[in-house]
């Protein structure tokens, strides 16, 4: 039997829920399934050369595999029923000759790649090892320096592109990303006087919220100096030049020290679980006896894995050099750079809400997100945000905050008997 070529992608994929068909006229798949179409042999070739989610996303992003009715800005719907974000199944050795005689017979050769994609990690040494400050000014201006335009399109006003708190599953984004920066500077114990470091500061979310509510002065630093750029205009239209800072700088390079408080939001899951030991050794070195810091990122469920597949979508296309594990590395690593973990929780929930409030953001903004930023990177964000959503949403990954302080040599951590930090706490109320 010769295989056609809807029945060849049936192979390589999990196409229960497709109904696919195909330049040569063929078809497979249920009657009812989601309507899928393989253009070309371009198409094909990009599928038999990366069979599984990164073949099927250089497809679609270059039109070559279409899915019909998919709303490009938030494609939810069509990973559930793909299920676990278009990842290929095993194959039944039963297939394999069939397939195998299939693929030798059309020869595969890998398309050109599309531009939304990084270079292999072995082509990136170019750059320098994998967080060489290089190389990691480099990934970070990939993922961050889009656009500001485009972010404010997708984040909203708050412009924080990290897990919410919702305080009621009503809440809006922007009322959960204000209650996530007051969740982290009740864990730090902000008060009046107070000096603040966060690292990896995006676009300056938490230093205004903790100087205007907490009256505290800041620094905020950031690989990303388009980040950079606005996080220092926001401060100037609000009047907060004389408290706080963000500059276009490596966290290493902060030769500041006597911090109250640190907060890194976001920024652990693209140093790579390998240099935890020195990144909390010096975020430790940063703090007062008694001063806190807390880690807010996303995690593995397990300890056991650590990285990204290197030939993963997330990987070429989204964060290039990312790496995560579990978050009892994390408090590992804490503490044996001579921190005490406080306090330690999971907020995967929030961040599944936090995703799919994104998706609908780029849904809305679909026309005026591609005319800033192209059809292709819009796609890549759309099927990053909606498939991070699903991995959130069925324990895939999770999102840890791990609360730490530099306990003094008598002992204090400056954290007397306090426990809980709900997310609905009333902040002090302090302005200006």
């Amino acid at each position: 039997m010769t295989l056609t070529v809807a029945q060849a992608v049936e192979r390589l994929f999990d196409n229960t829920g497709l109904r696919i068909s195909a330049f040569d006229g063929s078809t497979s798949g249920p009657a009812d399934g989601w309507p899928t179409h393989i253009a070309s042999e371009r198409g094909l070739n990009y599928l038999l050369t990366a069979p599984g989610s990164l073949g099927l996303a250089r497809a679609y992003l270059q039109d070559e595999v279409i899915f019909d009715g998919v709303n490009e800005g938030d494609p939810y719907d069509l990973l559930v029923t793909l299920e676990q974000g278009l990842v290929s199944r095993g194959l039944d050795w039963r297939g394999i000759p069939e397939l195998a005689r299939f693929v030798a017979a059309h020869r595969p050769r890998l398309p050109e790649l599309p531009r939304e994609e990084t270079p292999s990690q072995i082509r990136r040494l170019a750059s320098g090892l994998a967080h060489g400050r290089r190389r990691d000014a480099e990934a970070i201006a990939h993922h961050y320096d889009v656009s500001n335009a485009f972010y404010a399109m997708v984040l909203g006003p708050s412009m924080a592109y990290t897990c919410a708190a919702y305080p009621s599953p009503e809440a809006t984004l922007e009322v959960a990303q204000d209650a996530k920066f007051d969740l982290v500077c009740r864990k730090l114990g902000l008060e009046p006087g107070m000096r603040l470091l966060d690292v990896g500061c995006g676009w300056g979310g938490m230093i205004v919220h903790a100087v205007k509510h907490y009256g505290v002065t800041a620094l905020g630093v950031t690989l990303s100096k388009q980040q950079a750029t606005y996080a220092a205009a926001r401060l100037e239209r609000e009047g907060l030049t004389r408290r706080a800072q963000v500059r276009h700088q490596d966290y290493r390079d902060v030769s500041e020290d006597g911090f109250d408080g640190v907060s890194s939001i976001g920024l652990t899951e693209h140093i790579g679980p390998r240099n935890y030991p020195a990144y909390f050794r010096f975020l430790r070195s940063k703090l007062v006896d008694g001063g806190r810091l807390l880690n807010h990122c996303i995690t593995r469920p397990d300890n056991g894995h650590r990285g990204m597949p290197a030939r993963g979508f997330i990987n070429r296309y989204v964060f290039p050099d990312g790496g995560l594990t579990g978050s009892g590395d994390i408090v590992v690593a804490a503490e044996n750079a001579g921190l005490e973990v406080r306090h330690h929780e999971n907020l995967r929930e929030h961040y599944a809400m936090t995703l799919r409030d994104w998706c609908a953001n780029l849904s809305k903004n679909w026309d005026e997100c591609v005319a800033d930023t192209g059809l292709g990177t819009a796609r890549v964000w759309g099927l990053y945000m909606a498939g991070s959503r699903r991995s959130f949403e069925i324990n895939q990954i999770q999102l840890h905050q791990v609360l730490m302080a530099r306990t003094a040599g008598d002992g204090g951590s400056g954290f007397g008997l306090a426990t809980l930090f709900p997310a609905t706490a009333a902040r002090t109320g302090l302005a200006g």
